[in-house]
């Protein structure tokens, strides 16, 4: 398998672990209590190949834990410390999803945060200050584990099955399962919260075949994350500057981050990019909060339940 090289980067060492649509459904419907194989293959609608694929795969890196205590043919999956560190993710991810986009097929999911007894929206907010995070008031400079990291050029074949094709009700963030779940997708909008927006710079930092990065902008300008502008007319060139649903990933990517910074550091060196808030001049460290009583949000505190149809 061919190999290449880039800027280390705890986002990229992350979605080399689970940036796959499968493995990103999967872990959805077992956060959301879905434990056994078979009601997983239900609730997925993939083949059995697949999902012992993908199981196998998320159990290898720590993702998930086989319970055999019923019998080996009646397996059940149950998260492990380093999946449910992903927690903030997953809030993330609804808070996108609630934002950009009307309510399908998937059922709606309410949260309530135990701490105050009320529903509440998840917000992303800056410990040291207080703010919401923006990308567009981060600046980043190199950690102590800046390197260049070996990557694989092709991990598995990438999925043509839309997310919003798999018949759970619980796939409450599907279009963002989309587009994250295409590993260069995720990479090139990464590079873009750091103002990498034009093509050229793009292959430089990512060095995709032209053809799947031509097909990655058009799949980011088409679902509205990016848009095309012209900044050259001999010959022509574009850019592609985020949108307002563009830069409203960037919670779910500074989570992303965070969970790389600790559970993807192989080497130990330390964080390879530091983000650094401008507002407060700090370092940022991001921290989950209830709108309703601005806590910090932890998966024990907080219930949630499904409701409606379409």
């Amino acid at each position: 398998m061919a190999t290449f090289y880039t800027q280390a980067s705890s986002v990229n060492r992350a979605l080399d672990q689970i940036g796959d649509k499968w493995c990103l459904l999967l872990l959805q419907e077992v956060f959301w209590g879905t434990h056994s194989y078979k009601a997983l293959l239900d609730a997925l609608g993939i083949s059995r190949g697949v999902l012992s694929n993908r199981l196998r795969y998320l159990e290898a890196h720590g993702l998930l834990r086989r319970d055999e205590s019923e019998g080996a043919r009646r397996p059940r999956y149950h998260l492990t410390r380093k999946s449910v560190a992903l927690y903030d993710c997953a809030l993330m991810a609804v808070a996108w999803e609630h934002r950009f986009y009307k309510r399908g097929k998937a059922k709606h999911i309410t949260l309530l945060h135990k701490s105050c007894g009320k529903e509440f929206s998840p917000q992303m907010r800056c410990e040291a200050c207080g703010a919401a995070v923006d990308g567009r008031d981060v600046s980043y400079r190199q950690g102590p584990g800046a390197a260049q990291d070996p990557r694989a050029k092709r991990l598995r074949r990438r999925s043509t099955l839309p997310a919003n094709a798999v018949p759970s009700e619980r796939n409450v963030y599907r279009n963002l399962v989309n587009l994250i779940g295409d590993r260069w997708s995720a990479n090139i909008i990464a590079l873009m919260f750091r103002g990498y927006n034009r093509y050229d710079q793009l292959l430089d930092a990512l060095p995709v075949a032209t053809n799947v990065l031509a097909s990655r902008l058009k799949l980011l300008r088409r679902n509205g994350i990016v848009r095309a502008r012209q900044y050259q007319a001999k010959p022509p060139r574009n850019e592609y500057p985020l949108t307002a649903k563009g830069w409203g990933l960037y919670p779910w990517f500074v989570a992303l981050l965070q969970w790389g910074d600790v559970w993807c550091d192989e080497s130990g060196a330390g964080r390879p990019i530091v983000p650094v808030h401008r507002c407060c001049e700090q370092e940022l460290r991001a921290v989950v909060v209830c709108d309703q009583c601005e806590k910090p949000v932890t998966p024990e505190q907080v219930s949630f339940h499904f409701w409606g149809t379409p």
